[in-house]
């Protein structure tokens, strides 16, 4: 398991009362998205705001990281690209359970926020773990593997997806797809359309955000 280097924010370690985890894109980093803090801490009082680097550099080309390859981005097979999913996986996993330590906090304390990749991630790894967590916003992102999620899942946290619908990168119906998938799975779904909006967080989508953490980690 390889360690995740991160950047912080928020409350002193020990003293936080909830903890928000980044996940950020394919080619990007953790610092891509730590600035949404500087909206977000205000309103969420209390929390710790962390956002970890990918564990690979992007084969895509770029000074950011990757979570797992992409074939049509990086010419990569299809089996590398799967079993990188299942390494970050593992990853990721250490990476959250330290830091639910770290800060003596239980896992309904617990949120992620993914974009892109990172909402994949979010997707992905919040249904496998033992303890549910607070809740999941995945921006502008898919469900992988969704033909196993009714298998694998352990736990069913609360999941709000949003997307923009003018999205080049990863098109807009990939949103209705896992809300379908996560619905028919049991989870409680939600769903936020940035009307005009490409691959990026609009105003909008980051208000929703916010409301769906204070409402989930109040």
């Amino acid at each position: 398991m390889r360690e995740l280097k991160f950047g912080r924010k928020g409350a002193a370690q020990g003293k936080a009362k909830s903890l928000v985890i980044f996940l950020h894109g394919y080619g990007a980093d953790g610092a891509d998205l730590l600035g949404l803090t500087d909206v977000l801490a205000p309103h969420l009082a209390g929390a710790v705001f962390l956002a970890p680097d990918a564990p690979e550099p992007c084969r895509g080309g770029g000074f950011g990281y990757q979570w797992f390859p992409i074939p049509r981005m990086d010419g990569s097979p299809q089996s590398e690209a799967e079993a990188g999913l299942d390494a970050a996986t593992r990853d990721l996993n250490g990476f959250l359970d330290a830091r639910l330590k770290d800060e003596g906090l239980t896992a309904d304390r617990l949120a992620l926020v993914g974009f892109s990749q990172g909402a994949m991630m979010s997707l992905h790894i919040a249904p496998r773990r033992p303890q549910a967590m607070a809740g999941v916003v995945a921006i502008s992102g898919r469900l992988l593997r969704p033909e196993m999620l009714i298998a694998d899942a352990l736990v069913k946290p609360p999941v709000l997806l949003i997307h923009g619908d003018q999205d080049p990168v990863v098109p807009f119906e990939n949103m209705g797809m896992a809300g379908d998938a996560l619905v028919t799975a049991g989870f409680p779904t939600y769903g936020h359309v940035m009307e005009g909006t490409g691959h990026g967080i609009a105003p909008d989508g980051l208000g929703v955000t916010l409301e769906f953490l204070k409402d989930r980690l109040k």
